[in-house]
This record gives structure tokens, C-alpha cells and sequence, in this order.
């Protein structure tokens, strides 16, 4: 209970943080084009906290005092809110189209600027997001960003990287080109490729400052996998240190909770044979799809004899036994972290080209699902979120801004999709507008509000279910 209250907590202040963020840009923007603000709303549904602000600079006088007639007509300051439903927000404008607006009032309105106006009103939203993920990159490029040193473990012979040439001891330099210096760079590198045939070069040192080139070749490369592992599948892994066999977190309705397994329990014998690692107990789980484990458990100080049957599960067209567990949280030794760092105009590049490789990878990442490459079940809802936002908080603040600059980019990108309802379906209507020098046909325009509504509760259904599926 209390980690999903955590969960919880870690949710609503990422979305907050990110959807003030997003929304102060139309407003800001909006200001400058001296357009009127009537409400800026972080959430939906019943406001808990309400703020006036300020009147545009148009209805002021010299001295700061309104020169029009407080009437019915009068404007009104614009109301800063904290709603009861923190899944998003919004930034209301005065608007002919949506309601009446007198006379002296009509140059504050939104549809009366002119469409480029327009374009740099609804555009500063998402900019606003990646200006954020470039700023929170910045700072962590200027104190210091921790990764682990993508140094191999042992290489299965019969795997891809195997058949490749790589060893275990080498040290990965660069992928397809690119330089990496961390694991987390090389499987950014690698889920780029996700679906693509040809080849994967991987550069590796093999104990020299001299880097060497292995041609892995793939056809249509983990197309439509669920959950696809990309590492895994070459046969790449950490040189991981000795992890003792134990419990960290049980899934609930598992076959290890079923079985009784408990967090913190130490897996001694399995079938008899002592087990010395986690690789060792994970490696004898895979092999055992759907048959009966005895289990020698210390718990306590005290053995316990458990009886667990693993679920049969097909992963990258391998049958392997899975009893939902992972292992406790163990840090790298030292010498397997790397510490990077910039000085302050190289961190401010670094930091512009992290946003973009990221954006890059969320655009093409989308383009593959909607042909089929990945799969949906990619999909990510507020569950999701939700968890990882708790244990990337629960890691430090550096996991946490990390994190929360990818979501920053994600809702950037994911705003910019020219579908009606959001920001870059706004910018579709006005760039045809531009080039036309018409408005797209109000009939045009409700086709698309509801063709738009439409795809946004779908992809959230599906969202929502594969948060569900995941639990």
C-alpha cells in the first residue's frame, strides 16, 4: 500500500511539473501576442485552488488601472488553477469561437491574430517540453551523469554476438558508428534498429585502445516482439558482478507468490543443487518451463522446503519458464561506473544532442508501430508512469530528472502528432491556412475534433490495458 501511495505521489508531481511546463509555454507565448488568458488550469475537473492574476496590457492605463467601464462586459484577470484530476491541463484564450466577445474586446482574441501568431501560440506548448528536457540534460551533463561501463560478461558462443567474433571481456565503443560510452547508450542504439535488416556493427576493445568492428547480420530484426530485449537477443551482457540469489520483489498472483516465495528470501538449493548467483537460479528457472522445482529457501535464519512450477512463456520464439521475481538492488562496483561530465558549453551541446537523438528515436519508434514493426503493447500508461516514476525518484535525483526529461521529450513529440484535438493538429489546420490563405471549413474542422477524440480514448484504452497486463 504504501508504495503505490508513493507511486501515486511520483505521478502526479511528474505530470504537474511537466504540464505546467507545457502549458506556462502557450501562455507565455500568448502574453507576448497579447492575446487574453482567461484560465490557466493544471488538471481537470473541480478547481481545489484558485489565483487571479493580471489583465493584458491593452486594457490598462498609465498607472496601471483599468480605462474601461467595469461592466458586464469588463474583462476579467486570468485565473490560475489547480484542478482535482492532475492528467493533464489546459490554457483557455479568449475566443470568438467560443463564446460571445464584445467589441472593444476582440483584438485579445485568439482567432483574431494572425496565423503565424497562432502557429507560435499552439508550437510554444511542446517547444516548452524540450526546452525542459535540454535544460535538465544540461545539468546533469554539468554535475555529472553515472553509467555503467558497457564492459561484456560471459558470450554465448551459439548467440549472434558469438557467432560475430565478440568475447567476453571486450568493451563496447560504438554501435553502427556511433560512439557510446555507457550500457544505456548502447541500447538506445540498438532499439533504433528494432525491425531493420541489414547489419549491426559493433565496435568493440578487446583489452587495447584499438577498437575492432564485429557485422552482426539481421533480417527484419525483432519484428512485432512484445517486450523485445534487444541486448538479450545478440547474447549481450554486463560483466556483472557475483549477485547472491535473493528475493527483491514478488509479483503479485505469480507463480513465486503462489509458491510462497517471499521478498527477501535466499535461494539455497534448487532440485538439490546449490545455488551460488542469481544468473546460476535465473538460468535454471528458463530451463525449467512447467515442471516442478524443489526449493531449499533461508528465510530468517531458518530453510524452508517450497515447491514452484514456472510459467511457460514464448520469448524471441524460445520457450522459457518465468515465476515473477527480481532480484534485489545490488550496486556496480565502482570500476564498473563511469562518471560523465562537461564543462558548461559542451554540456549545453551534449545536452541539445541527447534531446534530439531521443525525439529521433520517440518519432521513428512511432512510425515502426503504426506499420506494424513494434508492437503495441509498447504502450505506456499513468501505471507505468507511475512505477517508474517512484523508482526512478526512490533512486536519487539524478534518475529522477533523467526520467523526467525522456517523459518531457515523449509529451513533446506526442503533442506535435498531427492529430486533431492536440497541439500539432492545430498547427496542420494553420500551415494549410498559411499556404491556402483560407481556414480549413468549420465542417472540416468538427470531422477532425471527432476523428481525433476518437484515436486519443483509444490509444489511452490501450494504454490503460497494457499497464494492466503488466501487473
Amino acid at each position: 500500500m504504501i508504495e503505490v501511495l508513493q507511486s501515486i505521489i511520483a505521478l502526479i508531481v511528474t505530470l504537474s511539473i511537466l504540464v505546467t511546463i507545457h502549458e506556462y509555454g502557450h501562455y507565455w507565448v500568448a502574453r507576448l501576442c497579447n492575446v487574453h488568458v482567461l484560465r490557466f488550469s493544471v488538471g481537470f475537473g473541480k478547481p481545489l485552488f484558485v489565483k487571479r492574476g493580471v489583465l493584458p496590457r491593452s486594457v490598462h492605463g498609465d498607472k496601471g488601472c483599468s480605462s474601461q467601464v467595469r461592466d458586464k462586459d469588463s474583462l476579467k484577470a486570468t485565473e490560475f488553477v489547480v484542478a482535482a484530476i492532475p492528467l493533464g491541463g489546459f490554457v483557455k484564450m479568449l475566443d470568438e469561437r467560443e463564446g460571445f466577445v464584445p467589441e472593444h474586446q476582440k483584438h485579445l482574441a485568439f482567432n483574431n491574430k494572425t496565423v503565424l501568431q497562432r502557429i507560435a501560440i499552439v508550437s510554444a506548448g511542446p517547444l516548452a517540453n524540450f526546452l525542459l528536457a535540454i535544460i535538465a540534460y544540461w545539468m546533469l551533463f554539468l554535475v555529472g551523469v553515472t553509467g555503467i561501463i558497457p564492459k561484456l560478461g560471459e558470450v554465448d558462443p551459439e548467440s549472434r554476438a558469438g557467432y560475430a567474433g565478440i568475447q567476453s571481456g571486450d568493451e563496447i565503443v560504438a554501435v553502427d558508428g556511433h560512439a557510446v560510452r555507457t550500457w544505456a547508450d548502447v541500447n538506445l542504439r540498438l532499439f533504433e534498429r528494432l525491425s531493420e535488416s541489414g547489419s549491426i556493427v559493433i565496435s568493440v576493445k578487446e583489452g587495447s585502445d584499438f577498437a575492432k568492428d564485429h557485422v552482426i547480420p539481421i533480417n527484419h530484426w525483432l519484428k512485432g516482439i512484445e517486450e523485445p530485449q534487444p541486448t538479450r537477443a545478440l547474447g549481450l551482457q554486463l560483466s556483472y558482478p557475483i549477485i547472491p540469489a535473493v528475493i527483491g520483489d514478488v509479483v503479485v498472483g505469480g507463480r513465486a507468490a503462489k509458491a510462497g516465495l517471499k521478498t527477501g528470501d535466499r535461494i539455497a538449493y534448487a532440485n538439490n543443487k546449490k545455488i551460488d548467483s542469481w544468473t546460476e537460479w535465473v538460468h535454471m528457472i528458463q530451463r525449467s518451463p512447467e515442471q516442478t522445482m524443489i526449493l531449499s529457501v533461508l528465510r530468517d535464519d531458518q530453510f524452508l522446503e517450497l515447491l514452484v512450477v514456472p510459467e511457460e512463456k514464448e520469448i524471441e520464439g524460445e520457450i522459457l519458464g518465468f515465476i515473477g521475481v527480481s532480484r534485489v538492488s545490488v550496486p556496480f562496483p565502482k570500476e564498473m561506473q563511469t562518471r560523465i561530465t562537461y564543462p558548461v558549453h559542451l554540456a549545453l551541446w551534449a545536452a541539445v544532442e541527447r534531446t534530439w537523438d531521443i525525439t529521433k528515436f520517440t518519432l521513428v519508434s512511432i512510425k515502426k508501430m503504426i506499420m506494424g514493426a513494434i508492437s503495441p503493447k509498447n504502450i505506456s500508461g499513468p501505471i507505468t508512469i507511475a512505477q517508474l516514476a517512484n523508482a526512478t525518484a526512490q533512486s536519487g535525483l539524478e534518475s529522477f530528472i533523467g526520467f523526467l526529461a525522456l517523459l518531457s521529450i515523449s509529451l513533446g513529440v506526442l503533442n506535435l502528432l498531427p492529430i486533431p484535438v492536440l497541439d500539432g493538429g492545430h498547427l496542420l489546420y494553420y500551415f494549410f491556412e498559411l499556404i491556402t490563405g483560407k481556414p480549413v471549413p468549420e465542417r472540416i474542422q468538427l470531422w477532425g475534433l471527432q476523428l481525433g477524440m476518437f484515436l486519443i480514448i483509444s490509444i489511452m484504452f490501450l494504454a490503460f490495458y497494457n499497464d494492466l497486463t503488466r501487473l
